[in-house]
């Protein structure tokens, strides 16, 4: 006769139990998250499908900086390029001195898009966790440089000396304060430390030079140009020389200029981006395929009506030796952009994911232009 122990055959029974309802668990957990996730999606969707149906915008408010940099503004400006494409939306134009203002600008709704340095943008871009702005091109690459005092001969014989650069943490502001950080000097947003950094606009910059109340400056074209030529200043440091393509695998290209829109601006009008940047891939190609004098003689003209005075044909004519015109942001660079901001006490780490939207630009040029893995292209 065979015993049996209390308990034996009632354990398969429980743990098949078990397992079933462990089973009708995980069923119910999957059709509560299947039904939860359907909902966020179909809020998002709602979402996004509100905010971009306002088709064309009635004017699109542009802002630029009266900077051979800025060509390609200047250009789809003055020839109407980007007014054409615009269509029946009304083109507004904003002059500013440099990217931290015309960030403020953006991020206040004075306007909607801007060509801008990098630095400014990103500062937005972390400032705002992702929410501010999209790169949506390049502009220009090139054409910044520190001009000194002549007798300043090397890095050692700047402590002490006083500097400019166009706005604190504008892209040529975090250059110079990351550069000297790399000399070994420390400098501070108020003008302290080993090197005195002095942000300046540009026009009193050069008179500040002029008269002897500067050292020298890390300046985008025409101004250090206007400094060589005008002024007597000597190069110290060709910002080209401090890239040696990585990221990029273009030696000596760095953005100098891009172009960025504000992301709700984007998503309420993106027919008026892509038409944006039609007039503005039209302008870069006209840059690249026009004769030196009618080029120079266009963006004269078009600085003469934005800032009231025409450059020298030599100051015209170096600057633009000094810069690569090109629709690619360089993706690549902007986590070292990022970390010169981080490390120049203007910015702080973050991740740089979705600050790039190429895809428009890659429709409109029909290239592929990388967003390096930091948002759409």
């Amino acid at each position: 006769m065979t015993r049996i122990v209390a308990g034996e055959s009632q354990t398969p029974k429980r743990r098949r139990a078990l397992e079933v309802a462990l089973a009708l668990g995980l069923v119910l957990l999957i059709i509560v998250g299947a039904v939860m996730g359907s909902a966020v999606a179909r809020d998002s969707n709602a979402s996004a499908a509100s905010i971009s149906s306002e088709g064309p915008a009635s004017e699109l408010k542009l802002g630029y900086f009266g900077n051979i940099t800025h060509a390609a503004a200047l250009v789809g400006v003055k020839q109407g390029l980007i007014e054409k494409n615009l269509g029946s939306t009304k083109l507004s134009t904003q002059v500013f001195n440099a990217g931290p203002a015309a960030v403020e600008a953006l991020n206040a709704g004075a306007i909607d898009a801007a060509y801008i340095g990098p630095n400014p943008a990103i500062n937005s871009f972390v400032k705002s966790n992702g929410e501010s702005v999209s790169v949506i091109a390049g502009a220009a690459s090139g054409g910044a440089q520190l001009v000194v005092k002549p007798g300043i001969e090397s890095a050692a014989d700047l402590k002490g000396k006083t500097l400019a650069s166009p706005q604190l943490g504008g892209t040529q502001d975090v250059a110079l304060r990351a550069w000297l950080g790399k000399q070994g000097y420390k400098t501070t947003p108020d003008g302290g430390g080993d090197v005195a950094i002095n942000p300046t606009e540009n026009a009193q910059t050069l008179k500040l030079f002029q008269d002897g109340k500067l050292d020298g400056a890390w300046v985008p074209e025409p101004w250090a140009s206007r400094l060589v030529l005008q002024a007597g200043a000597k190069v110290l440091v060709d910002e080209k020389d401090l890239w040696d393509g990585t990221g990029t695998g273009k030696p000596g290209e760095f953005p100098t200029t891009i172009l960025i829109v504000n992301k709700k601006f984007a998503a309420q009008h993106p027919e008026t981006v892509k038409a944006l940047l039609k007039g503005h891939v039209a302008a870069v190609q006209w840059l690249n395929d026009t004769p030196a004098a009618e080029k120079a003689s266009v963006i004269n003209a078009a600085l003469k009506q934005d800032a009231g005075k025409a450059l020298s044909p030599d100051v015209i004519d170096r600057s633009l030796q000094n810069i690569v015109f090109t629709v690619d942001p360089l993706a690549g660079t902007y986590e070292k952009l990022l970390q010169d901001g981080v490390d120049a006490g203007t910015t702080k780490q973050a991740d740089l994911n979705g600050l790039f939207d190429l895809r428009a630009l890659n429709s409109v040029a029909k290239n592929n232009t990388s967003a390096a893995g930091l948002g759409l292209d």
